[in-house]
């Protein structure tokens, strides 16, 4: 590493480190806490949701999958258009 390159690291790592106190100081929260709030538990309808689509998923792979049962891949079709 060169001369120049240290300088232009040291400088970007401090003009880094003061946008990061200005934002804790201004109010908007620690990094953190935004990571929590993303952690916490999602509204019901959207649980609902994210299980019809895995049950969906589910089916789309096994009828990409199974090559043996034709009506069985039209019953599965059927069954994903009606939700």
């Amino acid at each position: 590493m060169t001369f120049w390159s240290a300088i232009v690291a040291i400088v970007a790592i401090i003009a880094f480190a003061q946008m990061r106190g200005a934002r804790y100081r201004a109010g908007l929260g620690h990094p953190l806490e935004e990571l929590r709030d993303l952690a916490k538990p999602a509204s019901p309808a959207l649980e609902r949701e994210v299980i019809e689509l895995r049950k969906r998923v589910e089916v789309l792979e096994r009828i990409l999958t199974d090559e043996r049962n034709t009506n069985r891949l039209a019953q599965d079709i059927e069954a994903l258009r009606e939700h």
